[in-house]
């Protein structure tokens, strides 16, 4: 088994989402169900490029395609709770980015879960890998780490 690494906290991350949990999102343990934390994962950096002009999810040339994806669960998080979701990129590729992830609870500086999702950038409709303009690459910067 691999050595557990300390999870990266709240000051590695550059830009941030507020998620709130939902009643739906416990499962019968009490707690929000792991496949959840991934649509979280999403949320939050979708939504920030939305809002940063990158991404047009109904008409742009071009999207992202998740390839790869993990998480590393810390504590659990259960409905009512707010989760705060750090996001910074670790890696830009021609038509690739690696998105780092922290969910932290709200009034929490332990993250309950960190995770990472890769998207590979394609041409909408022939879903072809497309690369990434300057303009692309600078907006993208403003959230790099560790590059």
């Amino acid at each position: 088994m691999a050595e557990k690494r300390e999870m990266r906290p709240r000051g590695y991350y550059k830009a941030w989402r507020p998620i709130a949990t939902r009643w739906m999102d416990n499962d019968v343990y009490g707690h929000v169900n792991n496949v959840v934390y991934y649509s979280f994962f999403d949320t939050a950096v979708n939504a920030w490029l939305v809002e940063h002009g990158l991404l047009d999810i109904e008409k742009g040339p071009m999207i992202g395609l998740v390839v790869e994806t993990g998480c590393t669960y810390a504590r659990p998080v259960a409905f009512p709770e707010e989760v705060q979701a750090g996001i910074a990129v670790s890696r830009v590729g021609n038509s690739s980015v690696r998105y780092e992830i922290g969910l932290f609870v709200k009034g929490s500086n332990q993250p309950a879960a960190e995770g990472f999702f890769v998207h590979v950038y394609v041409d909408r409709e022939g879903r072809r890998p497309k690369p990434l303009t300057p303009e692309w690459k600078a907006v993208i910067s403003r959230i790099a780490v560790d590059i």
